[in-house]
């Protein structure tokens, strides 16, 4: 009876590790340059049709499908997305790709967030129109095992053609990431056209937040002589 009361005694003495809470985190990468509102309602609708704890933005270093254009420098385009997601509690920012630096391959950010959260599971947020291109990409298998493909398509626009992932899931899976559609409202923003329409000194009011555009006026982002490089 004495050794079992000092072991009790023990156990309460010793400080407890809390239970894992096991989140459902969205994976939204892109070169975000400049983020705009239709990537916050991708977000957003991606967050509330999935049932997301939290979407995290990963702006790229260098883009594979963008190396030979010149990008606004990491720091300013980190800048932008904290202001943009300022206050809001499910969206966060990662530098995990721009840290790593070189070309941003989804399968290697993937392994590196997998190692930090084993338990959380992972959502890769990607557009109906890079279905057709994914088994090209780097790794696929990698992506398929460590995350769930949420595909996002446009409203009117036909059901998204899975069939060019079916190779990397088995079938139970196959059948689940199905499920994982989410429509968005038709929103005709980008940002390339946001680039040109800075560059011809035209307004960007409302499809930035307020926070951005005065960020890309203070720091005379995107003007005309930048643009024509391509970027």
């Amino acid at each position: 009876m004495i050794w079992f009361i000092f072991a009790l005694a023990l156990f309460t003495m010793a400080p407890h590790r809390p239970l894992e809470i096991i989140m459902r985190i969205g994976i939204f990468g892109g070169t975000f340059d400049p983020i705009h509102n239709g990537h916050l309602l991708l977000a957003e609708c991606c967050r509330q049709t999935c049932e997301l704890d939290e979407v995290r933005f990963i702006p790229a270093a260098i883009p594979p499908h963008k190396r030979q254009q010149t990008i606004t420098p990491d720091k300013k385009r980190l800048e932008m997305l904290r202001l943009a997601l300022g206050g809001d509690s499910h969206f966060t920012l990662s530098d995990v790709e721009i840290k790593r630096g070189g070309i941003s391959y989804s399968a290697e950010t993937l392994q590196e967030i997998k190692k930090e959260s084993p338990e959380d599971e992972l959502f890769f947020l990607m557009g109906a129109d890079s279905l057709a291109d994914f088994p090209t990409w780097k790794d696929p298998q990698i992506i398929c095992n460590l995350a769930l493909p949420v595909t996002v398509y446009r409203h009117g626009s036909p059901t998204p053609d899975f069939s060019p992932l079916a190779p990397f899931f088995k079938k139970e899976r196959f059948q689940k990431l199905q499920k994982y559609q989410v429509e968005m409202p038709i929103i005709d923003l980008s940002s390339t056209d946001l680039r040109e329409r800075i560059a011809q000194k035209k307004s960007i009011r409302f499809r930035v937040p307020k926070s951005v555009e005065r960020y890309i006026e203070t720091n005379q982002l995107y003007q005309r002589e930048k643009t024509a490089k391509g970027t």
